[in-house]
């Protein structure tokens, strides 16, 4: 199954959704729950992803729609809390505002594409990528700070029976070595001008393991408009972290976040590996 056309397809969706529906709520997003050749996912995948939402209690209510032909339901909500409780902490560069569920699936579908067989996810929020990574038969970490966000992680992880290892630190001071990663790709969760000084040590500490060095990959969440005046015109506000820890780009998804939700042009997911 190819990303690609995928995220195409969510990107649609999405624009299908906020182009003929209202909604109220802080954050919303659209999961189908019928497979459909516009957006080739399994039904059982799809109820999953539906599972994780609905155990999520980001959510407060739901609603079933019909956009381009495709049964789905939309899910509203407010995060708050959580982001109140997020901000609390020094090295929290990116308080939690979650990407779309959909958008996790893919990113997580273009990590095992990519020949990747691990996914850690730095700032896991409410656990979405590890979830899906997991989903897709992959070894999944989520590391966050937030013990609120991490409460959230084990009851949505035991409420829809998806397993996968849950870290409650700060991840500039996680030991990566004890992972035991073989081939992981690390999701940093921090857009370009918050996240800059936690890719920074992450980064760092990573290159320090010889064996990752070789073989990681670093995902970055960027944006495709950049300042009147600034100097990375091409790499979605990452040019001085690509450059300086000597990373190849290997590939770039764009997909809906809960923050692009009323815009046209969503965020742009840059993945790519040391040289």
């Amino acid at each position: 199954m190819d990303s690609y056309p995928i995220s195409k397809s969510i990107v649609k969706l999405k624009n299908e959704f906020i182009k003929s529906h209202k909604a109220r709520s802080i954050i919303y997003e659209v999961i189908p729950t019928l497979y459909s050749v516009q957006l080739p996912i399994e039904e059982q995948t799809l109820s999953r992803l539906n599972d994780f939402a609905e155990c999520n209690s980001i959510y407060f209510k739901s609603a079933e729609v019909r956009l381009s032909g495709i049964p789905c339901r939309v899910y509203e909500g407010d995060i708050n809390d959580y982001w109140l409780s997020s901000k609390k902490y020094d090295t929290n560069y990116q308080p939690f505002y979650p990407t779309w569920m959909l958008s996790a699936y893919a990113l997580s579908l273009e990590s095992r594409r990519l020949g990747f067989e691990e996914v850690v996810d730095i700032g896991s929020g409410d656990g979405r990528i590890a979830y899906c990574s997991k989903l897709l038969g992959m070894k999944s970490v989520g590391i966050e700070i937030d013990s609120d966000l991490v409460k959230l992680q084990h009851k949505i992880s035991n409420s829809t029976n998806i397993k996968y290892r849950i870290l409650n630190e700060d991840a500039t001071t996680v030991e990566y070595c004890k992972l035991n990663l073989s081939k992981p790709m690390f999701f940093i969760s921090g857009l370009p001008e918050s996240g800059e000084m936690l890719a920074n040590d992450v980064l760092t500490k990573i290159k320090q393991i010889r064996d990752l060095k070789y073989s990681a990959g670093i995902n970055f969440m960027g944006s495709h408009t950049t300042k009147q005046y600034s100097r990375d015109k091409t790499k979605w506000g990452w040019g001085r972290i690509i450059e300086h820890f000597d990373l190849d780009l290997i590939g770039c998804l764009t997909l809906p976040t809960h923050w692009t939700n009323d815009q046209q042009i969503d965020t742009a997911y840059v993945y790519t590996r040391f040289k």
